[in-house]
């Protein structure tokens, strides 16, 4: 990757939910933030690791979050 490469940031985060049919948490002072990754396959390779991990729990998810949306709406590469 170099530097003039788009910057397509992703967060990888996950907790325990209430409900496994919602996606809310059953407490976020609790949340495991895995990081932020500079690519979707990377940010995919963890959210993979987590939730493998966390498999035998029905209530645990993972999630992958496209930062560079957030940052860029328009997507013009303008901030």
């Amino acid at each position: 990757m170099s530097d003039k490469d788009p910057q397509l940031l992703h967060l990888v985060f996950g907790g325990e939910l209430e409900n496994p049919a919602e996606a809310r948490f059953k407490n976020i002072q609790e949340l495991d933030v895995v990081g932020i990754f500079p690519n979707y396959a990377l940010a995919e390779k963890a959210w993979k690791a987590k939730a493998q991990q966390t498999v035998d729990n029905a209530h645990m998810r993972y999630f992958i979050v496209h930062l560079h949306r957030f940052l860029d709406p328009d997507g013009d590469g303008r901030f």
